[in-house]
């Protein structure tokens, strides 16, 4: 896509195609909550610009300044998607909730959920990046998002490297596998935040590779800062304990600055992520491939 900006990205593979979802961005003036790219291929990209896969928003988004982050689609069913998305409370506009909405086509537009938040843990900063998976070994829906702790930080690097760290859990929510929303039993935290990290962990995606082993990529240290970086943690258990293996994708790699967000397309070997590009975040592209702890990245451009 000529290295336009596409910051946190996500990847759905539907048959032989891939759609790929981002961070608000303006196209030609125009704000778009979560603008859109196609490939048939996993090598050359289109950008939908303009298009709007949310167009309208929810009644707690701040209308003035939504913010929306990290949008996720999963596909349910035939005719039947849902979004995951997080975005800026109306009452509080420093604070990141998430919402869902729906649509039957993978392009949308989707339709918000619900008058409140799916999740708003407000006293602890709020919530993003979350993230869908669906686990065939039993049939189970998951989403994976992160406490955004940072938000509610003393200061430093992105809010938070002055004592006392605030957490930042990334947290697993099982949900209903029909409607991919409906909350089953309280969410667990997978991994927290150490002194390696930085300010915070963020950006979780969950796969499951072949040998049954469960990877939990994530992002540490500032997004700001050339420490950006893929990170990995695996379980034999969705719930865990998930042990952390550090640095997957780093400044350097490919020659790439402060890579992140790193989306797997749901228990494939497919994935998208960001990375400094031109004053922006550009979308580049990764096949990961391995077993238990040992993976191994080919990184290519969008």
């Amino acid at each position: 896509m000529n290295g336009i900006n596409f910051p946190d990205p996500s990847v759905i593979r539907i048959g032989n195609e891939w759609w790929a979802f981002s961070t608000m961005s303006h196209y030609n003036g125009k704000r778009v909550h979560v603008p859109m790219a196609y490939t048939g291929d996993f090598s050359t990209w289109t950008s939908f610009g303009e298009q709007d896969a949310l167009p309208n928003l929810p009644s707690w988004v701040n209308p003035d300044a939504p913010a929306v982050w990290a949008p996720d689609v999963v596909h349910l069913a035939p005719g039947r998607f849902i979004m995951y998305f997080s975005a800026a409370l109306k009452t509080s506009p420093q604070t990141h909730c998430l919402g869902i909405a729906s649509a039957s086509t993978v392009t949308g537009p989707y339709t918000p959920i619900g008058t409140a938040p799916w999740a708003c843990p407000t006293a602890q900063g709020g919530a993003i990046d979350p993230a869908g998976y669906y686990d065939p070994s039993d049939n189970t829906r998951w989403v994976v998002y992160k406490i955004d702790g940072n938000s509610i930080g003393h200061g430093g690097s992105c809010g938070n490297t002055v004592q006392p760290i605030v957490s930042t859990p990334i947290m697993l929510q099982q949900v209903s596998v029909d409607n991919g929303f409906t909350k089953i039993g309280l969410p667990t935290v997978l991994i927290v935040n150490d002194p390696a990290d930085g300010p915070y962990v963020e950006a979780p995606s969950l796969t499951r590779m072949p040998d049954g082993t469960y990877v939990l990529y994530y992002s540490s240290n500032c997004y700001v800062t050339p420490l950006y970086d893929v990170s990995y943690a695996t379980s034999k258990n969705i719930r865990g304990p998930y042990k952390k293996y550090g640095g997957l994708i780093q400044t350097g790699t490919y020659g790439l600055t402060a890579p992140g967000g790193l989306n797997m397309a749901i228990n494939g070997n497919h994935s998208v992520f960001h990375a400094n590009w031109n004053g922006g975040r550009a979308m580049f592209t990764a096949l990961i491939s391995g077993q238990g702890s040992q993976l191994q990245v080919w990184v290519k451009s969008s």
